[in-house]
């Protein structure tokens, strides 16, 4: 059963990425995910960037569906449904590194709020780095990656993960980003013996573990996930290899 929410708040997070805000009820933890509708387009999965009464959802500009999003203001309409899946297991205590990827910090966004823990956000450019300010107010640290040297430390977020991990000891690492940052960031996390929790993404169309699209091996991401450990990861052979389209036909990453 979905919910129709209106717009309270709308933040133009980047060039090409805005969040919106708006005000239910349901209760949702951090990681958990919800199925988004108007329209005009097809109903796409979205992590939720706040996870309070006020929730919101963070939206890159890559497509169809996600242009008409961006056309939304104040006061206008969505359908919603859920929240969905499995997030992020927080133990009290544990020292945690949060590592977000491009729009994939927005995931991991209210964990950092909760913990403070310290926190790496990773963008191929400064102008494609977001929520930097939010994760700056709660984090103990912040360190920012960019591929291209523009701002902070030159490079990628998981060679930087590798030099703060070796200056302080770490328990789990907890991250959300592009697949082929999560698959090297898990290679690291297993040479360091860190455990790690990375919110995963595939194609989803019920969002409740009925039609099989988001099949990663025998795993459904949107019931048993999206949020998986490092053991449940390390069974995984499309991790980091392979992945179905909106079609059902295997793809071949990288």
């Amino acid at each position: 059963m979905s919910d129709t929410v209106r717009i309270i708040g709308v933040t133009e997070d980047s060039f090409d990425t805005k969040t919106f805000e708006f005000q239910w009820d349901e209760r949702a933890s951090p990681g958990q995910f919800i199925m988004v509708w108007m329209p005009g387009m097809e109903e796409i999965p979205m992590s939720l960037s706040k996870t309070d009464r006020i929730k919101s959802i963070t939206v890159k500009n890559i497509g169809a569906d996600t242009h008409k999003l961006h056309s939304l203001g104040i006061g206008d309409p969505i359908r919603i449904r859920g929240p969905y899946g499995k997030g992020f297991d927080i133990k009290k205590g544990a020292r945690m590194l949060i590592v977000g990827g491009g729009v994939g910090i927005a995931a991991v966004i209210p964990v950092v709020k909760e913990t403070g823990a310290d926190t790496i956000i990773g963008a191929k450019t400064e102008k494609e780095i977001i929520m930097d300010d939010v994760a700056g107010k709660y984090s103990k640290n912040l360190w920012i990656s960019t591929d291209d040297g523009s701002r902070g430390y030159m490079g990628n977020a998981v060679q930087l993960m590798r030099e703060k991990a070796a200056e302080k000891e770490y328990d789990v690492v907890l991250a959300c980003g592009p697949e082929v940052m999560l698959y090297h960031l898990y290679n690291a996390c297993t040479e360091l013996d860190i455990d790690c929790q990375f919110s995963l993404e595939r194609h989803m169309k019920c969002g409740v573990g009925v039609c099989g699209s988001c099949m990663m091996d025998d795993v459904r991401i949107c019931k048993d996930g999206p949020v998986l450990n490092r053991e449940q990861i390390s069974k995984l052979k499309d991790f980091g290899t392979s992945k179905m389209d909106e079609c059902g036909r295997r793809v071949n990453l990288g």
